[in-house]
């Protein structure tokens, strides 16, 4: 019988509940998915193992050695080692194994033995994959707490391709980053983007097959993995994509990984490190490495250290110390390729608008013809804001489309959501509608598009000599309801004019009589 989604994310979150008594909800995530991802990967090697020893039953007189070179060449993608060989306490570094100990003394130092034994015996693949492990000692989580996870967990049905599919187990580790995040907010909502935000940048940017996709601020890997899915949905082939990922923080990066090989992703390299201190993707000479697709949602107005003004990615300037917004631009404008290169980035509204050494950077890139679109979203969309966001989506130099060149396309969706518990939630409809907005044709003279925006979506693209005009202001309002304003019928103008000139008169007149009551004098009939 096929294990239903339904049926492993319950049995997954009633082990992370187990946590409960023991650290804060936003401290699960490093817990639960090392042990699920352990365990997938004992719950494979098991089901190949068996695989291995049913094909080879009349191979007795194999010696040890020879046994192993045939099943890690036909049958096993990764080695699980033992753990203290050549002692008394040698043992398999797999899941089975150490639960069968359970009720002995030092549980966390075996499973951190087991991690790590799993790390350094496949380091082209799990190398830091498990991140620092804090939670293994006693004093972070007692053995017991550990046991009790354990054994829940290991009631999850058998996390094995005979077993389960890859999309239903990726889904149950989506299903568990989304609870996390729902439950605890800021924390993990800093490395957890809302997926109909993902699946919104990523239709726009619409990668293809044997392209590279890059996220510098990669999280736990949402991005990348929903440029695969929706490539496959598509009709593509989402397994061809090159995927490529920075995460400042060791313990994120590692779900990320792990997040990937859960949806059976394996062409992908993520890093640690800072992206503007130290980004890891460079080319043989040094320079930047390029990419067909660049898509991130970078934490916000980060204070960072600023660059010297040569580092080459610095077009327009250098951004303020207090907001690194515009640096996280910048590197993504660097990253692109020069062919077909395109970016989409999640940013806060003070992006369009805020001046200083960010306006000078925003009217270089304005200049330059980088900048193809500006999609308004709506407030309270996110974990860990309440504030409205927008998308900027940017083509390599001269690689817009004709109509597009010399403007930008602004469409306004911040009235389409739907209001859920915690936050808004953008519907299919909306991310549909949205996106046929951003893929709609321009007229040749540059006209603008539905500005009444019917349905609560507006567009309008607007020409660079206009946007110079405004001091290269971005700010979506500015666009589209002056262009609205401006479409009025005059004689709709003017009977509003009326009414308020009779309204201002009355108000005139009752204030002069109240004055004149007070014996106050000299005001103007």
């Amino acid at each position: 019988m096929a294990v239903t989604q339904q049926e492993i994310e319950n049995r997954l979150w009633d082990a992370a509940d187990e946590l409960r008594v023991a650290i804060p909800e936003a401290q699960y995530s490093s817990v639960v998915f090392p042990l699920m991802f352990w365990k997938y990967l004992s719950d494979t090697w098991e089901h190949r193992h068996q695989e291995f020893l049913d094909d080879n039953e009349g191979l007795d007189g194999l010696s040890a050695e020879e046994a192993h070179e045939i099943e890690y060449r036909d049958y096993q993608s990764f080695e699980i080692p033992f753990i203290y060989p050549g002692t008394v306490q040698q043992r398999r570094a797999s899941w089975p194994s150490i639960l069968a100990t359970i009720t002995q003394p030092g549980l966390g130092k075996r499973v951190r033995a087991s991690l790590q034994a799993i790390e350094t015996a496949n380091p082209d693949k799990f190398s830091r994959l498990f991140g620092s492990m804090t939670w293994t000692s006693e004093e972070v989580l007692s053995g017991e707490v550990l046991a009790a996870v354990m054994q829940t967990m290991d009631r999850a049905p058998k996390m094995h391709e005979g077993n389960m599919s890859h999309d239903v187990l990726g889904g149950a580790y989506e299903y568990l980053l989304k609870r996390f995040s729902d439950g605890s907010g800021t924390r993990a909502g800093q490395f957890f983007t809302p997926r109909e935000v993902v699946e919104l940048i990523v239709e726009v940017l619409a990668p293809k097959s044997y392209e590279s996709v890059y996220d510098p601020t990669c999280g736990s890997g949402g991005m990348l993995i929903a440029s695969a899915n929706l490539l496959k949905a598509h009709g593509g082939r989402g397994y061809t994509l090159r995927l490529y990922g920075q995460e400042a923080v060791a313990d994120t990066a590692g779900v990320a990984r792990m997040n990937l090989f859960m949806h059976n992703l394996t062409q992908f390299q993520v890093e640690v490190g800072d992206t503007l201190k130290d980004p890891r993707f460079k080319k043989s000479d040094g320079s930047i490495a390029q990419f067909d697709v660049i898509i991130a949602n970078p934490p916000y107005s980060l204070k960072w250290k600023p660059w010297s003004p040569k580092d080459p990615r610095a077009i327009g300037g250098v951004a303020p110390q207090s907001s690194a917004d515009w640096a996280f631009v910048q590197h993504m404008i660097a990253s692109m390729d020069p062919k077909k290169g395109r970016a989409g980035v999640v940013l806060p509204n003070g992006v369009l608008f805020r001046s200083g050494q960010e306006g000078s950077i925003r009217q270089r890139v304005l200049d330059d013809d980088l900048l193809e679109a500006v999609i308004g979203l709506p407030a309270n969309l996110f974990y860990n804001t309440t504030i409205p966001t927008c998308i900027l989506v940017f083509r390599a130099r001269g690689t817009k489309s004709g109509e597009r060149k010399h403007g930008v396309l602004f469409i306004d969706a911040s009235k389409r959501f739907i209001k859920a518990k915690n936050r808004n939630v953008l519907t299919d409809a909306d991310i549909f509608d949205t996106v046929a907005a951003y893929h709609v044709s321009i007229d040749a003279d540059g006209a603008t598009i539905d500005e009444d925006g019917e349905g609560g979506l507006a567009t309008r693209f607007v020409s660079l000599t206009e946007i110079a005009a405004n001091g290269y202001d971005l700010n979506v309002s500015r666009y589209i309801k002056q262009a609205a304003a401006e479409k009025a019928d005059l004689p709709t103008l003017i009977e509003a004019y009326n009414l308020a000139r009779a309204k201002r008169q009355k108000t005139e007149q009752h204030m002069l009589a109240v004055l004149a009551d007070a014996g106050i004098k000299g005001f103007d009939e």
